[in-house]
């Protein structure tokens, strides 16, 4: 939304380690081996982009400076990797950091304590419960999973309660789904957010804020949606039971104060909806089988035959 501030997505531990070293990519193909490799390198990759972009920061305002007092000089070259690093140090774009074990955890907020910016949110952070005193101290969010654990080597230490604990321990804390690809699990976080009332005994109100006001004060949109007050964008979801509930179907949508869905509606309009799509498949049919030439069936005139001498 463009009253948002632009973001970056920065990512720790096995993603950037395991693409370094090459082989076969998750997404298909192979990777031929790069730098970083490890889990130290990471760590060297931001340190030295920083440093970078403190310098060419430096070397900007040093031209403003003494354009300013009247000088003609060159200015420095526009870099376009560095422009949103020197924005992050400036607090104008913000940092969402993938991660899950502590120490990298720990490792990033001590980078950005010397280096001097904040991160925003660290997004998925399942050992966040270890170390939430030191990321409530930095001021960074935690955008966690409800319960997923065990999917792989750095989430072993993962545990339901995450989310209750850096809660309680003050962070401003949402849930995130992770997707495209995990069940359109971004349709019902709703859900989601009700089992830190098992796991950690939040209230309906901490729970429910973990998707709306959280996630929007995380973003710096809280402004404008979030939560039901007057002046918002008016983005609403009426359930017909309690919306922390499994069994609650949603009953109307609005979003930007424009209704999208009416269960009433959409059930009413069911039939004709079914009526119109037989109707335009039935037409499609008839399209096809009107330009067909008789070369097109099989084993009619034009079909070549094949090299044993039988037509296809």
């Amino acid at each position: 939304m463009k009253e948002a501030k632009p973001g970056i997505k920065f990512a720790l531990g096995e993603n950037p380690k395991r693409q370094g070293q090459g082989g076969q990519s998750p997404f298909g193909g192979n990777l031929a081996p790069r730098y970083p490799g490890t889990r130290m390198g990471v760590e060297d990759v931001i340190r030295e982009a920083f440093t970078e972009a403190k310098q060419y920061q430096a070397a900007w305002r040093d031209y403003e400076a003494r354009r300013a007092k009247g000088e003609s000089l060159l200015a420095p070259r526009k870099d376009l990797k560095l422009e949103p690093l020197v924005e992050v140090l400036e607090g104008k774009r913000l940092v969402h950091a993938h991660c899950y074990r502590a120490d990298e955890i720990l490792m990033l907020l001590r980078v950005a304590d010397e280096f001097g910016f904040k991160i925003a949110t660290l997004q998925h952070v399942l050992e966040g419960y270890k170390v939430a005193n030191e990321i409530k101290a930095h001021g960074a969010g935690a955008s966690t999973f409800s319960d997923w654990w065990g999917y792989k080597i750095e989430a072993y230490d993962a545990i339901p309660y995450n989310a209750a604990v850096l809660t309680r321990k003050g962070v401003l804390t949402s849930l995130n789904s992770d997707d495209v690809g995990n069940g359109d699990l971004s349709t019902r976080l709703n859900t989601e957010a009700g089992k830190t009332m098992k796991y950690g005994g939040l209230s309906e109100d901490e729970a429910l804020a973990l998707i709306t006001i959280n996630p929007a004060k995380q973003l710096g949109i809280d402004r404008y949606v979030g939560s039901i007050e007057a002046g918002k964008q008016a983005d609403l979801v009426i359930y017909d039971k309690d919306p922390l509930s499994m069994y609650s179907k949603v009953e109307r949508v609005f979003i930007d104060g424009i209704q999208y869905f009416d269960r009433e509606a959409d059930v009413a309009a069911r039939a004709r909806k079914d009526a119109e799509k037989k109707g335009l498949l039935e037409k499609e049919k008839a399209t096809e089988k009107a330009n067909e030439k008789p070369g097109d069936k099989p084993g009619g005139k034009g079909t070549a035959p094949h090299a044993g001498g039988r037509d296809e």
